[in-house]
């Protein structure tokens, strides 16, 4: 591949580039290029919608080029507005910390690390003084800010809008600055934030970065794009067996964008499967995922496992929780299991069909437990505990 060729690829996958021209330029001019992707850490797991992304990073490795790959520490403590309809509630800075520290990691299933540069943008925007933080906003319009289609939406509906929230997109802009970046890419959500940066590189006195969107992946649910914080998203560093299960679960409609743009297949190998055989490509979708983050044996062995569960059987292995106690009511049991992060989240999965009880649907969320000394739970169909009481 060369520099055409990649132009080309970008080209044809890219939702909007900005500019074509000087993109095309940057690339042919063979300088070793400045390349910035960003990600929050609302969430410690990145998952298939950022691969979208780092997947097409690589290939400017494969040119040479440096990837900075920038975790928003600190301007995850504000948390991304874009598509919220409300204020997010706001992270420390211990927090972002900490659900940083596997970025690195999970990145180098795609990346290359050695040429690629982990940068946390707290480095430089927590050096900012409020001289220079006045001297960033004065850079940019309320009106202009207040254009974006979520803000606007907020407004008009009387929904409330904190003050840092307007500066989210002049910090991630500022991110841009601080690395010189000659490229900036991400997905369609963050045009805007992207279209910042370049608008403030070139106030600061650096040439404009090329911004080049990619589309979102959706979610399992089929409607929202895949988020950590919706929960309807395949992490890169889950357990085979969890991704497995995740990948069989795309809807029958998206599963051709999710082959084309989270695989290396070619279109050949599976658009006609899929006509033929929805299901078969499916396993062949989950197949290649789980071969691409944990190898071939995984991936046939929570193959062998799926088809099993399917058919009735329990699997060989599952998590074993110990419950300090002989009576639980399901709702405590479903979370000590780690199947709900809250009870309401329990109670909505058990009263929707989510939970069974030694391989019987339980619905009744009120359910107490007692007179067994083990359970075994299961969640959907791929998910089990055996619970221990006593």
């Amino acid at each position: 591949m060369d520099a055409r060729e990649l132009f080309d690829i970008v080209k044809r996958d890219a939702v909007t580039i900005c500019s074509e021209e000087g993109l095309r330029q940057k690339l042919l001019s063979g300088r070793k290029l400045r390349v910035k992707f960003g990600a929050d850490p609302s969430r410690p797991d990145l998952h298939l919608g950022h691969s979208v992304v780092l997947r097409k990073l690589r290939l400017f490795q494969q040119l040479g080029h440096e990837i900075i790959f920038v975790i928003g520490d600190f301007t995850g403590m504000i948390g991304d507005p874009t598509g919220k309809s409300k204020t997010r509630a706001q992270l420390t800075f211990e927090q972002t910390r900490e659900n940083g520290r596997s970025y690195f990691e999970q990145v180098a299933k795609i990346l290359d690390p050695g040429k690629s540069v982990v940068a946390y943008n707290s480095e430089w925007l927590g050096e900012l003084r409020f001289a220079d933080v006045l001297g960033l906003a004065s850079k940019y319009t309320l009106a202009r800010v207040l254009e974006r289609d979520d803000f606007a939406k907020r407004l008009a509906g009387n929904r409330p809008i904190g003050l840092h929230e307007l500066f989210y997109p002049l910090m991630q802009g500022y991110d841009s600055v601080a690395l010189e970046a000659d490229v900036e890419v991400g997905g369609t959500d963050q045009t805007f934030n992207l279209l910042v940066g370049r608008a403030l590189q070139k106030d600061y006195g650096q040439t404009p970065q090329e911004v080049v969107t990619f589309p979102l992946l959706p979610g399992l649910d089929g409607k929202e794009k895949m988020s950590k914080s919706l929960g309807n998203y395949i992490g890169v560093d889950e357990a085979p067996e969890t991704m497995f299960e995740k990948c069989m679960r795309v809807s029958d409609d998206m599963l051709g964008d999710c082959f084309r743009l989270t695989t290396d297949l070619a279109p050949a190998d599976y658009e006609g499967l899929i006509a033929r055989d929805v299901r078969a490509a499916h396993f062949a979708y989950a197949r290649e995922i789980i071969k691409l983050y944990h190898g071939a044996e995984a991936a046939a062995a929570a193959e062998r496992r799926y088809r099993g569960v399917a058919s009735g059987a329990l699997p060989e292995s599952m998590d074993e929780i110990a419950y300090p106690g002989t009576d639980a009511t399901l709702v405590a049991l479903v979370r000590a299991a780690g199947f709900a992060a809250s009870n309401g989240e329990a109670r909505r999965l058990i009263e929707g069909g989510g939970i069974k009880i030694d391989g019987e649907t339980a619905l009744d969320a009120f359910a107490v437990v007692s007179g067994k000394r083990e359970i075994v739970l299961q969640r959907g169909k791929n998910r089990f505990a055996r619970v221990r009481m006593g």
